[in-house]
């Protein structure tokens, strides 16, 4: 019997005026089709960048591909994970098939990406137990994604930190200066910030601001191998319903 072909991963990005964003986008996927050869993997951006994820699906539709997986680039399931992104898949062309795969957060392989910004930046596992670190995020009204980013820093300050705390940069408080200071104020040796973003633009700019009196700031998350893991990781699950129906 034939193997049926592969669905191709569709990136979702949410696009950005800031150029370093769409060229961190395109660097993560270089590194997902590396980790998986022979996988067609495709971006489109929801807004500011080409192709637009219409485009994108348009022009799959005209080759003639019929099974597509649909994976948003988001650390959260807020408003474009359960709004924007559905509304879009809603108007494909109705020869796809389209599964949409889940967000990328939470997963350990994630915190495994942020402590590789934060060693990248200086820090080395020695410094774990006197470092606070603030867990800066882009911010959300969603009030599941606040809980989730909560949760996340919660975790991780089970792994060994001084102490971890959520900040965000947009529509939650606390901003990452105040979360800075409240870690000074705890008596923590050093305070470092991660952002927990993908790649840079408006929101990580504001967060670096923010972390103005912090002795580290990490790098955004862009295209580390953990976060290329776990793009292949939501594609496998997204995917495995076909499978299973083939095997039947």
């Amino acid at each position: 019997m034939r193997t049926p072909a592969r669905p191709v991963l569709v990136v979702i990005a949410h696009g950005s005026r800031d150029p370093r964003h769409a060229a961190t986008v395109h660097a993560l996927v270089r590194r997902v089709r590396s980790l998986r050869p022979g996988l067609r993997v495709e971006t489109g951006f929801l807004d500011f960048n080409v192709p637009s994820v219409h485009g994108v699906l348009e022009s799959l539709a005209a080759e003639g591909v019929r099974d597509v997986v649909a994976l948003p680039l988001l650390l959260t399931r807020a408003f474009h994970a359960k709004a924007d992104i559905p509304a879009v898949l809603r108007d494909a062309p109705s020869r796809l098939r389209i599964r949409q795969a889940e967000v990328l957060g939470p997963s350990p392989l994630l915190l495994s990406a942020l402590e590789r910004r934060l060693y990248e930046a200086g820090l080395t596992p020695a410094d774990k137990s006197s470092t606070g670190v603030v867990l800066a995020s882009a911010g959300s009204t969603d009030p599941e994604a606040i809980a989730v980013i909560a949760e996340i820093a919660r975790e991780w300050r089970h792994t060994g930190w001084c102490a971890v705390r959520p900040a965000f940069a947009s529509a939650s408080l606390p901003r990452t200066e105040d979360a800075v200071r409240e870690l000074r104020a705890l008596g923590c040796a050093k305070v470092a910030v991660a952002p927990y973003v993908l790649a840079p633009g408006f929101l990580p700019d504001r967060i670096a601001r923010g972390a103005a009196e912090a002795d580290v700031l990490a790098d955004v998350l862009g295209p580390a191998p953990e976060v290329a893991r776990v793009l292949l990781e939501r594609y496998d699950t997204a995917r495995r319903p076909a499978l299973a129906a083939v095997g039947a």
